[in-house]
């Protein structure tokens, strides 16, 4: 007897992860991996935020918190808001989640019914697209190209509302700054994209994950330009606390209490720990520039010596850790191209389908988030592999 699987869940798997896995394998065989695959920074927490989780671990009890988030966590993010941006935010509208990844389902389910289509450029983060299929909500690429930086635009919105079957879109994912190119929308762009989602009456959802994490400006709020929209963001990238799965939402106001019985009965809690921990983590600015310092001498670096390996064009790198590398004068199959920089060179980066199933096999992404001797190395391998 075969038993039912749902069609639902055949998603297909996040390929960065497949790479780890396979990098972990060469690894555990004693070969050399440099690591340029995943977008984790390195180094790992500051020290006070060790620290706070020591003096929870010894003198709290960690039970459940409520479905929300510690009130005092809640507090301290609204006011990261009006210090960061300039935006005020009500502390009634923060939610904590289980990462940012947990954020997305949350505010997914929240908004949209199954059958709803949202759009999202491509390339773009796969789980937004993994996670829309897996609820029954249909993702709708958007192709976004060098013309507009790998970014969304209203004109890419209003060509593709002409060519949109049976309606328009329900919902609009934007990051900015973007995973896998690392662009950022203009400011005045974002503006015209919010304004034309209210018109349009489309559900925008702002990831902002890398925020914090630019070179040269400051990433722009969704919260100031539009108060129905969804706001993501959480402790993994800036806050360099990828392992304590901690992230958190700034929520329309009319949608609140959806979100919090949705996260009681999917989630109870996000977890006490890191929660205690991240309250630190807004305490520790010198330590984060000082990560985001080196990201940019790891960026400035791999701009300058990767050519030498034959990657000759990138998306502008305005933020996040990320060089989006178009290798189609390499190959036609960046899947291979990145097999054989692993199997022969020990460099482990992700394939381009990851983030865009149309033209991802003509790009490789880079992360340049970990440390500064590894990016090098790394590097230097890539060279001499290529001669």
């Amino acid at each position: 007897m075969v038993l039912k699987a749902s069609r639902r869940s055949q998603i297909p798997p996040f390929h960065a992860m497949e790479v780890l896995r396979a990098a972990n394998l060469r690894a555990a065989a004693g070969e050399t991996v440099f690591h340029l695959e995943l977008g984790e920074p390195g180094g790992g927490a500051p020290g006070p935020v060790i620290e706070a989780a020591r003096r929870a671990l010894s003198e709290s009890y960690l039970g459940y918190t409520e479905a929300l988030g510690f009130p005092a966590l809640r507090a301290r993010i609204a006011r990261h808001y009006a210090e960061t941006h300039g935006v005020p935010c009500e502390e009634s509208r923060v939610v904590v989640t289980t990462g940012s990844s947990g954020a997305f389902m949350l505010a997914f389910l929240a908004a949209f019914d199954a059958g709803d289509r949202v759009g999202l450029a491509a390339p773009g983060y796969p789980a937004y697209r993994n996670i829309l299929m897996a609820l029954g909500v249909e993702p709708v690429s958007i192709p976004a190209g060098p013309e507009t930086r790998f970014q969304l635009s209203v004109g890419l919105l209003e060509g593709l509302a002409g060519r949109l079957a049976g309606g328009q879109l329900d919902g609009l994912i934007v990051a900015s700054p973007s995973n896998p190119a690392g662009t950022m929308l203009d400011e005045d762009e974002f503006k015209r994209i919010a304004a034309y989602c209210a018109a349009k009456g489309i559900r925008l959802v702002s990831d902002e994950i890398y925020h914090g994490i630019t070179y040269g400006r400051r990433a722009v709020s969704a919260l100031g330009l539009d108060p129905h929209a969804f706001v993501i963001n959480g402790f993994s990238k800036y806050f360099a606390m990828t392992g304590w799965r901690l992230g958190w939402m700034v929520v329309p106001s009319d949608l609140v209490r959806t979100v919090e019985s949705l996260a009681q009965n999917l989630y109870i809690s996000p977890p006490a720990l890191s929660q205690v921990a991240a309250l630190a983590a807004f305490d520790c600015r010198a330590d984060l520039e000082a990560n985001v310092a080196r990201y940019r001498r790891n960026r400035d670096l791999l701009l300058a010596e990767l050519p030498k390996a034959g990657f000759m064009s990138f998306a502008p790198a305005d933020g996040a850790f990320y060089l989006y590398a178009d290798v189609s004068a390499l190959t036609d199959d960046s899947d291979d191209l990145c097999r054989r920089m692993l199997a022969e060179a020990g460099v482990a980066a992700t394939p381009g389908k990851d983030f865009d199933a149309a033209r991802g096999h003509r790009y490789v992404r880079f992360s340049y988030a970990g440390a500064s001797e590894t990016v090098a190395s790394a590097a230097k391998r890539l060279i001499a592999w290529r001669r």
